[in-house]
């Protein structure tokens, strides 16, 4: 049985995982999913892979999973320890010395949603978090995640991620294709790029753990099991 570290992303809490660590639970797995300390300022980018590594202890048979802007701290991790595999769940790709803030304009990622929001009448980088985020979960459920985001420090946000090279692990990427905050063919094409791997897909929007917890821990125990 594996440990899975889940990193949330940006302004989040680890809460967010909630769903998936009792899906993983119930087959046998372990989760560590701490809140990072996205809302200090003193934070950056280390120190939020520090609150992942202080979590995780002594546990052994790793995969560390990063959602989001969580895909920036989740291969710090994995080069800090003996990790099995690495997964990205909608996440962001970091090129050496990147920061998160320049991202967005490095990737072409406004251009990819403008060129989404023609052809779905403006849905894809819509303003409003139902549409774009949650469109997919309930609304309860919804609501009561919306009522847990934080701030997001600027410290980290403008951090230069510091390894020269993407670790050396297994590494998969989860692709939400009814994405509405990182259109598919635009994360397709990223992750094409930057890691030279072709995604795995699932049917879900943005927040997949929420919306689609059973099948997402299908996936990632899946990865665990061919580590």
């Amino acid at each position: 049985m594996a440990t899975f570290a889940l990193i949330h992303g940006g302004g989040d809490v680890g809460w967010y995982w909630h769903l998936v660590e009792r899906e993983l639970g119930q087959r046998g797995h372990e989760t560590v999913a701490p809140d990072l300390p996205c809302d200090d300022d003193s934070a950056g980018l280390g120190e939020y892979a520090d609150t992942v590594v202080d979590a995780i202890g002594d546990r052994r048979d790793l995969v560390v999973v990063g959602q989001s802007y969580g895909g920036f701290t989740a291969p710090l991790v994995a080069d800090r320890l003996a990790v099995d595999a690495l997964v990205l769940v909608a996440g962001m790709i970091p090129a050496p010395g990147e920061t998160p803030a320049d991202w967005w304009d490095n990737t072409g990622y406004r251009q990819a949603v403008q060129e989404q929001a023609r052809r779905d009448g403006g849905k894809t980088g819509s303003e409003d978090p139902f549409v774009v985020f949650y469109h997919d979960v309930p609304r309860a459920l919804a609501e009561e995640a919306l009522s847990k985001e934080r701030s997001e420090s600027d410290t980290a946000y403008h951090s230069p991620w510091p390894l020269d090279a993407w670790p050396v692990v297994q590494t998969r990427f989860v692709l939400c294709t009814e994405d509405r905050f990182f259109p598919a063919d635009f994360m397709r094409r990223v992750v094409a790029e930057r890691l030279g791997i072709t995604p795995d897909e699932i049917a879900a929007g943005y927040c997949v753990a929420l919306s689609r917890p059973r099948e997402l821990a299908d996936m990632l125990a899946g990865f665990a099991t061919r580590r």
